[in-house]
């Protein structure tokens, strides 16, 4: 481990330019990993879209560098489409597989969080696939004030087998919007 691996990485918003670690990121969780449910990773005019998207609804989309190099991201994108939901988004984060373990989705989250309150968001919603990682995602985000809100069973099926996600909530403000 380097002094770059242990120093604190750079959080900030993310731009056009990032996109292209950002989609190599999300195409190694895609095709190894069951941490999301897409089968098949989305092209580069996907993520301009979404970082357009949550630009213009006031959302963050943020990443870390470490070493001037994406090494992971963070966005919160609305819950569900339906106009009632709009107080409540999902937050996905993702790390380059390089640097996990040190830290940095702590603080991606950290920061996640600190946006969507600054974005007046009410409730952050995390869908957590039970996998081998799931453990390290849930007391993360149980570190943060995540509570359980339930369980949804076999509702995914990737890499040959069933897996059921655990959903886990956030409320940040109470105001009644």
């Amino acid at each position: 481990m380097t002094s770059q691996d242990t120093a604190a990485p750079l959080i900030r918003p993310a731009t056009e330019a990032d996109l292209g670690a950002v989609a190599a990121i999300y195409a190694h969780c895609v095709d190894h990993t069951v941490v999301t449910f897409d089968e098949t990773p989305p092209p580069l005019s996907f993520w301009r879209s979404r970082l357009d998207d949550l630009a213009a609804r006031g959302l963050p989309f943020l990443v870390a560098e470490r070493a001037g190099r994406v090494a992971g991201y963070a966005y919160a994108s609305p819950w569900r489409p339906k106009p009632a939901y709009r107080h409540s988004v999902e937050n996905s984060v993702y790390l380059d597989p390089e640097h996990t373990g040190r830290g940095l989705g702590a603080a991606l989250m950290v920061a996640l969080v600190a946006g969507c309150s600054r974005a007046g968001v009410r409730q952050v919603i995390a869908v957590v696939a039970d996998s081998d990682a799931a453990a390290a995602s849930v007391a993360l985000h149980r570190r943060l004030g995540f509570a359980e809100a339930g369980r949804l069973a076999s509702v995914g099926h990737k890499h040959g087998r069933w897996v059921d996600t655990l959903l886990l909530q956030l409320t940040l403000t109470e105001s009644s919007g």
